[in-house]
């Protein structure tokens, strides 16, 4: 369930990403008060009536919307405190990953005990 909801929350950020970046234009041609043609990204096609008329009853309407262009963060726009923030938050991030590879045994130098007799065998108890 954790997952598919992740997947739901980034499929959504990245098309509000997309839609925000975008330039979108809308062109629309209306002729005598109605829609006739709507297009998106190009210019709509006319109703085919002669626009050369002193006064006609065609109008193209057109709105556009701008998408940002200044996506591109750069580390010398943070201030002093977010720099020092995001490289400490970074260096001890790391840290909690660290694996220590030596690791401290306190009988390392001791040898083991002699064998004198082989106490396993001969507490075993073996039925026939």
């Amino acid at each position: 369930m954790k997952q598919i909801f992740h997947q739901i929350v980034s499929s959504v950020m990245a098309f509000l990403l997309l839609a925000s970046t975008v330039s979108w234009t809308v062109d629309k041609h209306i002729c005598m008060g109605r829609v006739m043609d709507i297009s998106f990204f190009a210019h709509a096609d006319d109703c085919g009536m002669d626009m050369k008329m002193e006064k006609s009853c065609c109008d193209d309407e057109s709105f556009t919307v701008q998408g940002q262009d200044d996506l591109k963060m750069s580390f010398e726009n943070f201030s002093l405190d977010q720099q020092v923030f995001l490289v400490s938050f970074v260096h001890t991030y790391f840290q909690l990953f660290e694996i220590d590879s030596e690791e401290s045994t306190p009988f390392s130098e001791y040898n083991p005990p002699p064998l004198i007799r082989d106490v396993q065998i001969l507490d075993q108890t073996f039925r026939i």
